[in-house]
C-alpha cells in the first residue's frame, strides 16, 4: 500500500464520489477506483459503500480514515523537515494547460512538486496551446503543457507527456461515409480549425498539401470546444483531437472522414534559459518521480 493510495482514500472519503475526487486529483476516474480497491485488498476490508448518491464510508472505514488522516500528517511532516534541512523553495509556480493536455500527468507533476515544496504555490491557468507558449516566454508563466504537431522551438525545454490523432470531422449525415471521400466536394464546404499556429492548423496544412486541395472559406476558432459546437450546428467540416472526435462520434454528432495527422504531441516546456534555476531543478525532480522524463 503506498501513500497515494491513503491521498485517493480520503480524497473520496472527504468527496463522497469518485467523480469529484478523480477531479480534484486530477486522476482518471479508473485509477481513483483502482486506488480504492487496492487499499481494501490490502487491508481485507470494506472502506465504502458504493450508492445511487456516491461512496459512504462504512464503520471501518471511517476508523481507517482517522488512522489514514494522520499518516498523511505525518508524511507532510516529514517531508517539511526535510526541506527545513535541505532549503525551501517558495513562491509561485504559474503552469498554463492548453490543448488536449494531460490531466493524470498534469496531476501527477503538481502532486509530487507540492509533496517537496509545500511553500510554493501553484497555480494551473487553464487556456489555448498559443496563449500557453506566449506566457512562458513572456514570463507570465514559468512552464505549461501544449500540443505541438512539429519540431518545438530551441528555446524550450521540453518533454513528450502523450501523443493523439488529429481527425477531420463533419456533421453526421452530412456525407456518405460508405463510399471515398470527395476532396472536390469536401473544398467547397467551410473548414473550421485553429491557425495554423497551432496543432489542428499545422495538421490540416498537411492534409491539404497531401492531398493536393484547397478549401475556398477557413473559419479560423482557437478554441476546439467552439469548433465542436459548429460542427453540431452544421456550418461545415472541422478537426478534432482523438478523444473529442472519438466522444463525438459515440454521441451521434459527428462523423470522423479521415485522420489528418496520425501523431500530434502534448508536450511540458519551459525555456531553457531557465533550467538551471532551482525552481526548474525542483520541477525536472519531480517530472523524475511522477515518471515522466522517460516519456
Amino acid at each position: 500500500m503506498e501513500i497515494h493510495h491513503l491521498k485517493t482514500f480520503a480524497a473520496v472519503a472527504r468527496e463522497g464520489s469518485i467523480t469529484r475526487a478523480s477531479e480534484r486529483l486530477f486522476l482518471s476516474q479508473p485509477a481513483v477506483s483502482a486506488h480504492v480497491k487496492a487499499m481494501e485488498d490490502y487491508l481485507g476490508l470494506t472502506l465504502f459503500e458504493r450508492t445511487a448518491r456516491g461512496m459512504s464510508l462504512t464503520s471501518n472505514g471511517q476508523r481507517i480514515l482517522a488512522k489514514a488522516e494522520r499518516t498523511l500528517n505525518i508524511h507532510r511532516e516529514l517531508l517539511d523537515e526535510a526541506n527545513h534541512i535541505k532549503g525551501r523553495l517558495a513562491g509561485r509556480l504559474r503552469i498554463g494547460v492548453g490543448g488536449q493536455s494531460n490531466n493524470e500527468a498534469i496531476g501527477r507533476l503538481v502532486r509530487r512538486f507540492s509533496e517537496h515544496h509545500p511553500e510554493v504555490e501553484v497555480s494551473l491557468e487553464h487556456g489555448s496551446s498559443n496563449g500557453t507558449l506566449a506566457g512562458i516566454r513572456n514570463g507570465l508563466l514559468d512552464a505549461g503543457f501544449y500540443n505541438e504537431s512539429r519540431n518545438p522551438d530551441e528555446d524550450l525545454v521540453t518533454i513528450e507527456v502523450a501523443r493523439f490523432p488529429v481527425y477531420v470531422a463533419a456533421p453526421a449525415g452530412m456525407f456518405d461515409t460508405s463510399v471515398p471521400l470527395d476532396w472536390a466536394t469536401l473544398a467547397d464546404v467551410p473548414w473550421i480549425f485553429a491557425p495554423s499556429s497551432l496543432c489542428c492548423g499545422g495538421a490540416a496544412e498537411h492534409l491539404f498539401k497531401t492531398r493536393n486541395f484547397r478549401p475556398r472559406r477557413i473559419i479560423s476558432i482557437d478554441r476546439e470546444s467552439v469548433t465542436r459546437s459548429m460542427l453540431i450546428e452544421r456550418l461545415g467540416v472541422g478537426l478534432l483531437h482523438g478523444e473529442t472526435a472519438l466522444e463525438a462520434q459515440r454521441l451521434g454528432e459527428i462523423d470522423i472522414l479521415c485522420i489528418a495527422q496520425s501523431s500530434v504531441r502534448n508536450l511540458f516546456a519551459h525555456l531553457a534559459s531557465r533550467a538551471a534555476e532551482p525552481l526548474f531543478v525542483a520541477i525536472n525532480e519531480a517530472l523524475g518521480e511522477a515518471g515522466m522524463l522517460a516519456a
